[in-house]
């Protein structure tokens, strides 16, 4: 089998490689982090190079969509990965499941990051925050019929929803945070008359939605709010923006539900220290506007404001509760997305 000589680059791309080529060791050095990411590098690498610039430690990145967790559990101590960039709170958790990631306690982390956005145990810590939001036609929705996520179940919606997957991440913790507050059996209530009120089966991503609506297929969409910024600044994507009302749910009561993007420090990490740095790094001020702006999202950091665009959606009550519950709840709300056949 071909020798992998250089396993990691500044553009690295990981692209359905066998395992088996992947897990000669990288020697540890004192100036360098090693980062696996399910976050794009357009978000990454100015954040790397403004560390690089301020600290003169390299960091190496592997980019991959999928399998970046089971290539560690591979690779086991000979890991030459430092840090794991995830795009949810479900992969973070799924990550201390696979016992390959350690605890981190540190002063800077623990002052930065809200204790609801960082696992109780220090093995995961989040670094932006996005809104579950609700997206309405301008033309065909009313104001005030969808103020909460429970009206998604209304009668008078009946055959007007559009929704991804229910067993993609970003819905299966969406209904996990659903059945932390309000319990199993009011959550299989409530997903099934959602269920009942889709006006087509389970497709697409979250932009698909809302260019659903914008063309007439449906009225009401879930979708992350970074979804909203990337069509607003996306010529060819506008009109569908434009098409919809943003619904920031349960302002009354509990508030939007948040996930995060985050990051954990390896079980193998052979550059600890200098990954702790630009863990420091990526939870400073600097950095979170940054990392936010970038792909429109909200900083984790409380004193760093959004960027203008995102500002410009105005404030909202954001749910509080600990991810940790949510995480603990994600296989219970994937059995209830089984349960409904709420894709089928």
């Amino acid at each position: 089998m071909r020798k992998i000589t250089h396993m990691f680059s500044k553009t690295a791309l990981l692209v359905a490689l066998p395992f088996a080529t992947l897990t000669a060791p990288l020697a540890a050095s004192a100036d360098e982090v090693n980062v696996y990411s399910y976050r794009q590098q357009f978000l990454t690498d100015p954040i790397f190079d403004a560390f690089t610039a301020e600290t003169g430690i390299k960091v190496n990145t592997v980019f991959a969509k999928t399998g970046l967790i089971e290539r560690l559990e591979n690779e086991g101590i000979n890991s030459p990965a430092d840090l794991v960039l995830v795009t949810n709170v479900g992969n973070l958790a799924a990550a201390v499941e696979a016992g390959v990631t350690q605890s981190v306690d540190n002063d800077v982390l623990n002052a930065n990051i809200p204790a609801s956005f960082r696992d109780v145990d220090g093995h995961w810590y989040g670094l932006t925050s996005r809104g579950r939001i609700i997206v309405t036609s301008k033309d065909r929705v009313s104001d005030g019929l969808i103020e909460n996520y429970a009206d998604l179940a209304k009668p008078e919606l009946n055959g007007r929803i559009c929704t991804r997957s229910g067993k993609h991440s970003y819905m299966v913790e969406l209904i996990a945070s659903v059945m932390a507050h309000e319990g199993e059996a009011a959550t299989k209530d409530w997903l099934t008359a959602v269920k009942g009120n889709l006006a087509r089966k389970p497709q697409g991503n979250d932009r698909a939605q809302v260019k659903a609506i914008s063309q007439g297929e449906c009225d009401v969409a879930i979708i992350n709010t970074y979804y909203m910024g990337a069509m607003m600044t996306n010529p060819d994507q506008q009109a569908w923006a434009d098409s919809v009302n943003v619904v920031f749910p349960n302002q009354s009561d509990r508030g939007t539900h948040m996930n995060i993007s985050g990051v954990v420090l390896t079980k193998a990490s052979p550059n600890r220290d200098s990954a702790i740095k630009l863990l420091e790094f990526l939870a400073s001020d600097s950095a979170q506007s940054m990392y936010a702006t970038n792909n429109h999202e909200y900083p984790i950091k409380a004193d760093v404001a959004p960027s203008e665009l995102v500002s410009s959606w105005g404030e909202f009550k954001k749910d509080t509760l600990s991810l940790n519950e949510i995480a603990a709840q994600r296989a219970n709300a994937s059995r209830l997305v089984d349960t409904v056949d709420y894709d089928g």
